[in-house]
């Protein structure tokens, strides 16, 4: 996921700033624990929690359609002076994202907000996962996550319920970016949601049930300089396993670093090392709005598995200027193993318009 001050609040955030805050960093000597680290960590520069998956619609005369969702809520430390005593200073920003994928349209419903932290506006909460940014929530009581996102076009309404324990990426949930240690992110995976609800589209009421994944990750140094963003997949696969895989790209699309974890179907954990990682792109797509081309089939190698991933449609553009300064691919997809079907996730393809920027 990408994330960064967008045009409308740099102006404001830079006539604020001072000293930049010293921010903490990622060590491999604390690892992941819960519960607590299903909650903020405030201290990082950058940190989201990033629900996706696919939905069917039931009980309607659309009965049986897919559709992909996408709700990522985003919380980042601008460089402000702690010691502002002002109500009104972002100490911390909230940042929030919905899409639905949908068919029938051919592209994206999708809806933004930004707010700053306090008064009411927006917050994250520490301990636990409670977000809000405005009106729109995730939050998590008795293990199950609830998503209330009312959009401008649509309405998402969902339960999220765990079916497998969660998995930590890299080494104790270290996930590594790059050559050098500091380029790295606290990462931890929640594949196989069971989901089920409510989405409005167009003012038809559609109950909906399905299968997602949930990412959280924080940190302060996410890129290393020269990488302009990377492509990412989460797949839950028929039989019970999960795959993250990652690979972040330079300026000339070329691989820099990847990684991943597999959870096979008996619970087995693989962590997959750079060399164990590849991305092959395919058939390419180009926006008709932003001119900005990316490729939406692959070849993915992760270990020993072999998957060809195909999208669910095309158009799965998502454009986030007016909140993270972004435009990014990130869509449903279906893996493929060997000509046949063996799971559904997402894809992420981000600094393909333009380099991203996590500060």
């Amino acid at each position: 996921m990408c994330i960064q001050a967008g045009t409308a609040s740099a102006a404001a955030l830079a006539a604020s700033a001072a000293a930049e805050p010293p921010y903490a960093a990622v060590t491999t000597d604390r690892p992941i624990e819960f519960p607590r680290d299903f909650g903020s960590h405030p201290s990082f520069r950058t940190e989201w929690w990033y629900a996706t998956g696919w939905l069917t619609t039931r009980a309607s005369p659309l009965s049986g359609q897919s559709l992909g969702f996408q709700v990522t809520f985003f919380r980042t430390r601008p460089a402000i002076d702690a010691a502002n005593p002002s109500a009104f200073t972002p100490h911390q920003l909230l940042i929030a994202h919905c899409a639905l994928s949908d068919p029938q349209r051919g592209r994206l419903w999708q809806d933004q907000k930004i707010r700053r932290a306090g008064m009411g506006l927006a917050r994250a909460a520490e301990g636990d996962t409670d977000i809000q940014v405005g009106s729109w929530t995730l939050r998590r009581a008795d293990e199950v996550y609830t998503v209330d996102v009312a959009a401008e076009e649509f309405t998402l309404r969902l339960e999220l319920a765990p079916t497998q324990a969660p998995l930590r990426n890299g080494e104790g949930g270290v996930s590594r970016k790059g050559a050098s240690p500091q380029a790295a992110s606290y990462y931890y995976s929640l594949p196989h949601l069971a989901v089920r609800g409510t989405i409005i589209r167009s003012g038809r009421r559609d109950a909906v049930q399905g299968e997602a994944w949930l990412d959280h990750e924080w940190s302060s140094e996410y890129l290393e300089s020269g990488a302009v963003g990377w492509d990412w997949i989460g797949i839950n696969f028929a039989d019970g396993a999960a795959l993250m895989a990652f690979e972040i790209r330079g300026a000339h699309h070329e691989a820099r670093w990847g990684g991943g974890t597999l959870r096979a179907a008996d619970g087995a954990v693989q962590i997959l090392a750079p060399d164990q990682v590849s991305f092959v792109p395919g058939r390419t797509w180009r926006s008709p709005r932003t001119g900005t081309t990316y490729p939406i089939e692959w070849h993915v190698r992760a270990g020993t598995r072999e998957l060809d991933l195909k999208p669910l449609m095309d158009d799965q553009e998502n454009d986030t200027r007016l909140s993270t300064g972004a435009v990014y691919w990130e869509g449903a997809v279906q893996a493929y193993e060997a000509g046949h079907a063996a799971g559904r996730g997402y894809l992420e393809l981000t600094g393909y318009q333009a380099p991203l920027s996590l500060r």
